[in-house]
């Protein structure tokens, strides 16, 4: 099992050590970065940065968000960080939900299945350099009955198979995640629940498109705190828990909400969504049932890290990314140690 390094969304406040923590993944030898946008700074730029600050480490997105750019506008971006990175660019792509889709881009979210199925088909076509044409019932190139014309990517990519990441949750999404991309970057995950609630549904898919596991990649993103007090270490993502479970989306719609429930959750999950949407943030986060972080979370120990990775690699884990907590540089350099000391001492290294 490989292990990546997640630097979550830039301006979170520890920008300044971003850097530092990329460099020592990359000295360590981790696998790959990834780096998330939303509505503040975009991925693009940060891995940009991060590709030209490190030597071998693997940067990707998580996620490029498809109601943000045209298909062919992404691949675009993701020949040009292939190309200036030295082919080590993985292009991780996602819906993001109505909430930000309608109300910061004016993309309506609907039919999201099958406008990612259109967009990753379209990503891929230019990025073979053919000329780019395209019917769907989503977009059509060139546009008819206008002056557009057939156009092929003038970049030059490192490598013209970009390895291509879906972000999913629900299992549809998961589905067809297995059947036309590389891999599925999950958050959330439980080893306990892995299979019910992702490997099935995308061997599913996979098996549609008359493929196997065989190098598919299973990347869950998990955050790491390193110490003996587990109560406290859960304590410190009892609001980024309520914050996905309780307010990231709507009451009818909030897939991590509904993904804690598939885990066993449902009277939980209702309650923190009930605090969360009324305003009480702190009762959200004291409303989550510790078992829930840790199961989605590695806590404690270098040896107690251990066996949880090791349940992550029996079900079916193949990356596990890594996201490391701490208040200071120092406490995630601590965090980010412990993974690949973790990795060694369960034989997965």
């Amino acid at each position: 099992m490989r292990l990546g390094i997640n630097l979550g969304y830039w301006g979170a406040g520890m920008d300044g050590d971003n850097l530092a923590v990329a460099q020592e993944a990359d000295r360590l030898g981790y696998d790959v970065c990834w780096a998330a946008e939303a509505y503040g700074s975009d991925a693009p730029t940060v891995l940009s940065w991060v590709a030209a600050k490190t030597e071998r480490i693997d940067v990707g997105s998580a996620i490029m968000q498809i109601p943000a750019r045209q298909p062919a506008m992404t691949a675009m971006t993701a020949a040009t960080l292939d190309s200036l990175s030295g082919g080590r660019f993985r292009l991780g792509l996602g819906v993001s939900g109505p909430q930000v889709s309608e109300g910061w881009y004016g993309v309506k979210f609907d039919k999201p299945l099958a406008r990612t199925r259109e967009y990753v088909e379209i990503v891929r076509k230019a990025m073979t350099r053919e000329r780019l044409t395209y019917e769907g019932e989503h977009w059509t190139l060139p546009l008819p009955e206008g002056p557009g014309k057939p156009i092929k990517l003038t970049v030059h990519p490192q490598r013209e198979h970009i390895p291509l990441y879906i972000a999913a949750i629900g299992p549809k999404n998961l589905e067809q995640t297995g059947e036309i991309a590389d891999g599925a970057l999950l958050i959330f995950p439980s080893a306990e629940h892995l299979e019910e609630t992702a490997l099935r549904p995308l061997r599913a898919g996979r098996e549609k498109a008359g493929l196997t596991m065989e190098g598919f990649d299973v990347h869950p993103t998990l955050p790491i705190a390193l110490g003996d007090d587990i109560d406290a270490l859960a304590d410190i993502f009892r609001p980024y828990t309520a914050l996905y479970v309780g307010g990231m989306g709507s009451r009818k719609q909030n897939f991590y909400n509904q993904l804690a429930q598939r885990m066993g959750y449902e009277k939980q999950a209702a309650e923190i969504q009930d605090k969360y949407l009324s305003g009480d943030k702190t009762g959200a986060a004291a409303a989550v049932p510790r078992q829930l972080i840790d199961q989605t979370t590695l806590l404690g120990s270098v040896d107690r890290i251990a066996d949880r990775m090791k349940a992550y690699a029996e079900a079916g884990v193949t990356t596990l990314t890594l996201a490391p907590a701490g208040f200071t540089l120092d406490e995630r350099l601590a965090a980010l140690r412990a993974g690949t000391e973790a990795l060694e001492h369960a034989g997965l290294a």
